[in-house]
């Protein structure tokens, strides 16, 4: 008889909200479906305009908080940035002098070896987060218990195996990143990343990913 998986509840963020409008119809839509519970808002970015931000309010009045007009609940850099060493002192800083209460993400998971090879990009993340979660710890700073989300994005990957793995053996309060998004000219003309934006999507919008939640016994927060 097998034995049912301990409960857990996650985060499950999209990140670049802002990069293009077709990014932020995607999230927006993952969130009015209850498929998401965070996402990443690039202040600087091309689509986040004050229209931009009324939408993403919107769209979130009964799912997560957002943020503006206050300080946020996380904090993180573009691509990973605030892990390494050239950024991670001064990010720390930065975010225990203005927002001292929300959390910071780090990338490591305690994961076998084997996975740890069979993922480069994870491990990369991992070694960075090491030092990363001493800083922020030593500052009084929170960050999350666990993370997953890398992969290679350049391949044309089965994004629903993918999320298995990712939820396998996370621990509660666990974050995983996705980058869910619908193609447009913004976007092509920023960012390489654009057709597994919209499988992302399609997954995660799809019912084979709330079965997979229900299997895996996870909520998002």
């Amino acid at each position: 008889m097998s034995v049912a998986a301990s409960p857990r509840r996650i985060w499950l963020c999209a990140d670049d909200y802002g990069i293009s409008p077709g990014v932020n119809r995607a999230i927006r839509d993952l969130i009015e479906r209850g498929r998401l519970n965070a996402t990443s808002v690039m202040m600087v970015g091309p689509a986040i305009a004050r229209g931009d931000v009324e939408a993403l309010q919107a769209s979130a009045t009964q799912s997560p908080r957002c943020a503006f007009g206050r300080t946020p609940d996380f904090v993180d850099g573009h691509q990973h940035v605030q892990l390494f060493p050239q950024v991670r002192d001064g990010f720390v800083d930065a975010v225990s002098e203005v927002a001292p209460n929300a959390w910071v993400r780090q990338g490591g998971r305690d994961l076998p070896l084997r996975q740890r090879l069979a993922s480069p990009k994870a491990m990369v993340l991992d070694i960075l987060s090491a030092q990363f979660r001493r800083r922020a710890g030593s500052a009084g700073l929170s960050f999350n218990p666990g993370f997953a989300g890398a992969y290679d994005f350049t391949r044309a990957a089965d994004f629903g195996a993918l999320m298995q793995q990712f939820l396998d053996g996370l621990p509660d309060g666990g974050l995983v990143m996705c980058h869910p998004g619908f193609v447009d000219d913004v976007l092509t003309g920023l960012d390489p990343m654009t057709d597994v934006r919209e499988r992302e999507h399609a997954y995660l919008a799809g019912d084979a990913f709330a079965r997979l939640l229900a299997d895996s016994n996870v909520t998002l927060e």
